[in-house]
């Protein structure tokens, strides 16, 4: 089994009064320098309402708000469809620990139907493939890194902070899981959360920093994941504003050959 299926296998409770609960766990694959790499805990949360048997179409928005440290061990997720229409479905999922809740979500999903469509966003052109461009170092990294190829063409985590200020924090690189895992919107939820920390790239110094809130808006359908399957999609991340402790960052994430496949957008804490 991949390594990200491993952290992402939920349990269904066995228990008739508690239909909405699944069990699972932290994996080491997917550490990061304190606890769990987030994307495999906002992954986590929309898993537990993949598997629900009262779930209702596909993923179109999940909003993830990370309440207090994940612990290392096992998690409990709560699962409920708080409202079902004709064609959407909104849930409140939460994650629990010994502590309480350390995570909340909220997700809907939806039937999608065929309508018009066009894209505004551009992605990036002219750019040279995969294959032509090194993957990043991951020596002397937390674990979850090394569970990502990643291959920079700008904006590339520092190898060493050198606290030389940049202009922007923006960073463009082809990406996938590591070994290859045929993309799907477990993967794809994961995946918006692992542009490193925007306050890095920018200033080029550690800082303590922790994210508070992750919202990722899927674009793409089952079909169009298929197509995608185990090969690189592009991110692009930028940051818009640093302020008084917090800092955004929002990204993008393509299909090889140009669609939107998701948009991310999540706000992190910073401490000097």
């Amino acid at each position: 089994m991949h390594p990200f299926d491993e952290a992402i296998d939920l349990r269904a409770s066995a228990l008739s009064q508690a239909p909405h609960e699944f069990t699972g766990a932290t994996h080491p694959a997917y550490a990061n320098m304190v606890g769990p790499f987030g994307g495999t805990t906002a992954a986590q949360l929309l898993q537990s309402a993949m598997l629900h048997p009262e779930r209702l179409g596909e993923p179109v928005a999940l909003t993830v708000n990370f309440a207090a440290p994940v612990a290392d061990g096992d998690i409990r997720l709560v699962a409920r469809p708080v409202r079902t229409n004709r064609s959407t479905q909104h849930w409140i999922i939460e994650a629990h620990q010994a502590e309480g809740v350390v995570a909340t979500a909220t997700a809907v999903f939806a039937v999608r139907r065929e309508t018009w469509s066009d894209v505004e966003a551009v992605m990036p052109a002219n750019l040279p493939e995969p294959d032509a461009l090194s993957r990043m170092p991951v020596k002397g990294m937390p674990a979850w890194p090394q569970r990502y190829d990643m291959r920079f063409l700008e904006g590339a985590f520092p190898t060493a902070f050198d606290e030389q200020e940049q202009t922007h924090s923006r960073s463009t690189l082809w990406v996938r899981d590591e070994p290859e895992r045929a993309l799907d919107f477990a993967s794809l939820a994961a995946l918006s959360d692992s542009f490193f920390p925007r306050i890095y790239i920018r200033r080029r110094r550690r800082a303590m920093i922790g994210t508070v809130s992750l919202t990722t808006y899927f674009h793409a359908d089952r079909a169009l994941l298929a197509q995608v399957g185990t090969r690189h999609v592009l991110g692009v991340a930028k940051a818009l504003n640093y302020r008084h402790g917090y800092f955004d960052q929002t990204g993008e994430l393509w299909s090889p050959e140009g669609q939107l496949l998701a948009s991310t957008h999540q706000l992190v804490y910073f401490k000097e």
